[in-house]
């Protein structure tokens, strides 16, 4: 039976819902606004004169070999960091929810890193692959690899992505564990008696049943990509070498601010927030269909 919550003054429900809607309009509504008006403009450095331009600044996008490689960039840059960060954290949620002692400490360890903000852990991984005095860099030089993100496009690249994933598993293994601890033991065992591996087991009865949090964790990590990983460029390669971890949301400060092209940067933003919205509404109405709940 449920109880039907009725509010006595008509102006409740609106005063309730007024804060996060305010938020919502100051912080995303107005500025997206601001962005479509000014990608249609073509303004000076110092911002005292524009123009009307109507596509200009987007048919000059698709026609600038550099920004068409941003977006070779971001796709594989997006899609190693999604599924990098997932990958492992799902390995550490099902060990830790076999631990039986000392598994709150175990736990608190692994999401640590969740509080520790995208520039620093760019910064912590720079200086470990550093080519002068990181461990990891003398590691692979001491296995035949001579690292040097400075130079190499590749390292630069699998630099930010291994900084952006292992920022991100720790949110990751949250939902996981908590995923896990939701599944009846009861199912699992009479697996078990019935003879099924551990494999069997998780691939036939835990990973299905973990398919909504697989499923939210995959629109979060794909926007994260987009979105939250500017401090982890910024502080680590700025871009290079080179345009090769030019990704397009640090692609969007850089011609913006350092290049001062604002109805070119505007546009750029416009379009990676189209790109976002539809990545959302295609894994909604299609990815969806195949979870089972």
């Amino acid at each position: 039976m449920h109880k039907k919550v009725i509010f006595r003054h008509r102006w409740l429900p609106y005063a309730l819902l007024f804060p996060q809607l305010a938020i919502t309009i100051v912080f995303f509504i107005w500025p997206a606004s601001q962005a479509l008006y000014q990608s249609v403009l073509l303004e000076d450095a110092f911002g005292l004169s524009s123009k009307f331009v109507a596509l200009e600044n987007f048919i000059a996008l698709f026609e600038d070999p550099h920004y068409l490689g941003s977006f070779k960039v971001t796709i594989v840059f997006s899609v190693a960091v999604a599924f990098l960060s997932m990958g492992f954290s799902l390995l550490l949620a099902v060990m830790a929810d076999r631990v039986i002692k000392g598994s709150m400490a175990y736990k608190t360890l692994l999401i640590w890193p969740y509080a520790i903000a995208p520039a620093v852990s760019g910064v912590l991984w720079f200086f470990m692959f550093n080519p002068t005095v990181g461990i990891n860099a003398w590691l692979l030089r001491q296995m035949g690899y001579d690292w040097n993100h400075y130079l190499d496009g590749g390292d630069a690249l699998l630099l930010i992505i291994i900084a952006s994933a292992w920022q991100q598993i720790s949110y990751n293994f949250l939902f996981f564990l908590a995923g896990l601890q939701a599944i009846p033991r009861s199912l699992i065992e009479a697996a078990a008696i019935d003879g099924a591996s551990p494999m069997k087991r998780f691939w036939t009865i835990i990973f299905p049943l973990l398919s909504p949090t697989t499923f939210f964790l995959l629109v979060v990590n794909i926007v994260y990509a987009f979105f939250g990983t500017f401090g982890v460029v910024h502080a680590t390669t700025d871009g290079g070498p080179y345009g090769a971890t030019s990704i397009l949301v640090y692609k969007v400060f850089n011609d913006g601010f350092v290049g001062l092209d604002l109805g070119g940067s505007a546009a750029q933003s416009v379009i990676l927030m189209a790109i976002v919205i539809g990545l959302t509404v295609v894994q909604f109405r299609y990815v969806e269909r195949q979870v089972e709940y």
